[in-house]
């Protein structure tokens, strides 16, 4: 395919907005970027895509997320309202995903992905749990991106909160899955982390049995310091904070990925910076949840690795990137806090990195020569010139989510015009109410 007649910001650095130029794609993957009258004439047989004098940019990456959790939207949840965050962990998530069977766990994953082709999120992270249907969950999800053609990489969140032999299923289904993915029994569009939930549902045997099951150390997904009772829960029982018992026990790596680090100080920011363990900002759920901020800013300035996910909301990536930037000023008192090109280091430099090295070095979230063709078109008419100086806030200013006109995944358009291609939107939504309501009708 050759995409012509749009302005591209390749994310590069140092990032570009090339005008006049075109894409030449093949096999997955952007094989040239030269004048639309030289390419047409060399590849006078390939189907070409006219981008309309629209944006034509590397698809957004979401570092974290759960599927799973898609059908609490609009949800009462049973009882009291939770009054903080463990009892928001018991009384929603914990009933919510052992209400999980086959199906809940097909359309939750669906809805999510027709959400993320719609609004331009081309890769994800996500991090599963469904204690009551545990072996064989990550191949459903699996099928689902299939299905869908995105990117992901997909684990099971082992936990002590339903016993020792469902947390010894949760590293069985880890192993498992893991094993399939480096044998090539998938598609390369997927990868494999080893999931945990938290430090204070994951006991010392567990964690060591999770390590022993890991030996090549694909990377571990984990949450971390989230809520406060993270940390207390660690000091009471171990003498540690969270990521110093991570630290100590080997879980931290250049592969893995540690969510939220709300709670977290000086010296454990200074081991994520040297172990380059990739720390996960979620930035809308940590407001939703009443956490607290995480202190990025910091994070950053010691050179922690902070990538952006957004904990299960809407793959809308650009709202997570206005969320980040707002809360951050607003919390420090100070509009100087997370500059523009701070979010822009973290949701696309770092995420970009994350993705590229998860995929064995296939450069993912770069317009480049040789990098993965996940590419999304965007509808944007700045009122203003737009530079690469002034992108961030031309984006987080101006950008909205209807504006992705389409998405392509490893050269395959997965949507065209606001047409999903790949996904028929209105019978996934149709199930999903089915399924929605026979998990709600389980919890209550």
């Amino acid at each position: 395919m050759i995409i012509t007649n749009g302005k591209i910001i390749t994310w590069g650095k140092p990032n570009q907005i090339l005008d006049g130029k075109a894409l030449h794609v093949a096999d997955g993957k952007i094989v040239s970027i030269a004048d639309g009258a030289v390419l047409l004439s060399q590849y006078p047989e390939d189907e070409v895509l006219d981008a309309g004098g629209q944006y034509i940019m590397p698809g957004n990456i979401c570092a974290h997320t759960h599927f799973y959790g898609a059908f609490s939207r609009g949800m009462a949840i049973p009882g009291p309202a939770p009054a903080n965050f463990v009892e928001i962990l018991q009384s929603l998530w914990w009933k919510l995903d052992k209400a999980l069977d086959t199906e809940s766990i097909k359309y939750s994953a669906l809805v999510c992905l027709v959400d993320a082709i719609k609004y331009g999120t081309t890769t994800l992270f996500d991090h599963h749990a469904s204690p009551n249907y545990i072996e064989g969950s990550l191949d459903i999800i699996e099928e689902a991106v299939k299905e869908a053609g995105l990117r992901a990489s997909l684990c099971y969140e082992v936990t002590d909160r339903d016993g020792e032999e469902r947390a010894l299923v949760g590293i069985r289904e880890n192993e498992r899955f893991i094993q399939k993915v480096a044998r090539g029994e998938t598609s390369p569009r997927i990868r494999a982390h080893f999931g945990l939930h938290a430090s204070l549902t994951v006991s010392a045997d567990t964690l060591e049995r999770c390590l022993q099951a890991n030996p090549n150390q694909v990377g571990f997904h984990v949450h971390a310091a989230e809520g406060q009772a993270d940390q207390e829960d660690a000091l009471r029982k171990y003498g540690k904070r969270v990521i110093e018992r991570f630290y100590a026990a080997g879980v931290l790596g250049p592969r893995t990925i540690l969510a939220h680090g709300v709670h977290t100080n000086a010296h454990e920011h200074e081991l994520l910076a040297q172990t380059h363990t990739w720390l996960s900002h979620q930035p809308r759920s940590n407001m939703n949840n009443a956490v607290g901020v995480a202190p990025i800013p910091e994070m950053l300035a010691r050179g922690v690795p902070v990538v952006m996910g957004n904990d299960g909301f809407s793959n809308a990536m650009w709202s997570e990137w206005q969320a980040a930037y707002f809360i951050h000023k607003d919390h420090s008192h100070d509009p100087r806090v997370m500059n523009g090109f701070e979010v822009l280091k973290i949701a696309v430099e770092n995420n970009a990195d994350l993705a590229t090295q998860t995929f064995d070095g296939l450069r993912i979230g770069e317009i480049c020569e040789g990098a993965a063709a996940d590419l999304i078109l965007v509808d944007f008419h700045p009122i203003t010139p737009l530079t690469t100086g002034n992108l961030p806030w031309q984006i987080l200013f101006g950008f909205r989510d209807g504006m992705v006109t389409a998405t392509m995944v490893d050269g395959k358009l997965l949507m065209k015009d606001r047409r999903l291609l790949t996904l028929d939107e209105a019978e996934i939504a149709a199930k999903a109410r089915e399924q929605a309501q026979k998990v709600w009708e389980r919890i209550h």
